[in-house]
């Protein structure tokens, strides 16, 4: 990855950001899917501008986005709009053209994100395979109105499962689904990587997705459920100073547990002395001490602050489009935004968290303050995150 230079001074900010997205691979998606058929003015990049714009804005509705870009219209060409912008083109082309133009190319940027992101500093375990951190957050619908979405009697919703990497803290893979979707299938599409760590809750439990995950040559990190039938095969010596209970080699008993993963497996007992909580895991790693398998298990709240993070700050509560493709293209276009700061951040060597960047920009778009004077100034308050300590485990 090339040095990053300054910017010219008489582009705007939202030019200066939308350089940093690599427009060659963005073509190869588009004519993956034949994105721009019979498009003569309003082409697929023009719709990736106005949806970028629209998440990095904060904009409410699709109205609301086109009424700001209305009173700019002398600067769509320079912001790399187009010209054949109005609201009726944008909400065409969300429900028209192909989603997954806009999912192959986040993935185009997740690649680029994780090769020039460092691992967090925060992350302090020495590991060598990568850590991944699996769960689903569920997005609220009304059912009338997102018919296709069901979840409840009277209500609809679509689950965003994520698999989130721990150490650049970066959505590596994410499927959307409607609301009945059971978790437990998304293992079924994770790709899996050898002598990486996969970490999730007790609602992904499935021996059989667990021996699949062992014969990869990969580990999982999961809770034991409480009515779980085991057998222990012998006890590993614990400090219990250090708050572990117990360290056991167990087998399952039960039939389909036992069929699907006959091997052993690592069950550990740890107690939370600040939170007066005793807590079961379930590995297949042997290797990692008891307390840095319990240390793995922290880490799974990453993905929730993911979550909560894009919830806040980006444009997937309020839809701007009510069929499943406009949807899942401004699902994708969240992820594209949150991609995109995230490699500003690295690029320029921000100091600022990428909540505290996402603000910044919000506010800055139409300027023409060169990107990399942008986060230099002093009088920059910092924004912290709320509730920024909620999720704690230990």
């Amino acid at each position: 990855m090339g040095v990053f230079y300054p910017m010219n001074t008489g582009k705007y900010v939202f030019a200066q950001v939308a350089e940093l997205l690599p427009a060659n691979d963005f073509i190869k998606c588009m004519n993956r899917y034949s994105g721009n058929y019979q498009v003569k003015h309003f082409t697929c990049w023009h719709q990736l501008m106005c949806m970028l714009f629209g998440q990095l804005g904060n904009r409410e509705s699709l109205s609301d986005l086109i009424v700001c870009l209305e009173s700019q219209r002398s600067k769509w060409y320079h912001l790399g709009m187009g010209t054949g912008l109005s609201k009726s083109n944008l909400a065409y082309a969300n429900e028209k053209r192909d989603w997954r133009i806009f999912a192959d190319f986040a993935y185009v940027l997740i690649a680029k994100a994780r090769e020039i992101c460092v691992d967090s500093r925060e992350f302090d375990l020495n590991i060598e395979g990568n850590v991944y951190a699996i769960d689903s957050t569920v997005i609220d619908l009304c059912l009338s109105i997102f018919w296709w979405a069901p979840f409840r009697k009277n209500k609809g919703a679509v689950k965003l499962h994520t698999q989130f990497d721990i150490k650049t803290e970066i959505p590596s893979f994410v499927h959307l689904s409607d609301g009945l979707h059971h978790d437990i299938n998304f293992l079924d599409q994770v790709p899996l990587e050898k002598k990486a760590f996969y970490i999730m809750d007790k609602a992904y439990i499935s021996f059989k997705r667990f021996s699949r995950i062992h014969d990869a040559g990969a580990f999982f990190v999961t809770r034991l459920q409480t009515n779980q039938d085991y057998r222990r095969i012998y006890s590993n010596p614990v400090d219990k100073t250090t708050g572990i209970i117990c360290d056991q080699v167990i087998r399952m008993n039960n039939f389909y547990p036992s069929k699907f993963y006959p091997d052993y497996l690592r069950r550990i007992k740890y107690r939370d002395v600040e939170e007066d909580k005793r807590l079961e895991f379930l590995t297949n790693n042997f290797e990692l001490s008891a307390l840095d398998i319990a240390a793995l298990y922290k880490y799974r709240w990453r993905i929730e602050l993911f979550f909560k993070w894009i919830k806040q700050h980006l444009k997937i509560k309020s839809f701007w489009g009510y069929s499943e493709n406009a949807v899942r293209i401004q699902v994708y276009s969240a992820i594209i935004a949150y991609t995109t700061v995230t490699i500003l951040k690295q690029e320029l060597k921000v100091k600022y968290s990428t909540y505290e960047i996402l603000q910044i920009l919000s506010l800055t778009l139409l300027n023409k303050t060169p990107i990399n004077q942008l986060f230099n100034e002093s009088y920059l308050q910092t924004v912290k995150e709320l509730e920024h300590n909620q999720l704690k485990m230990f």
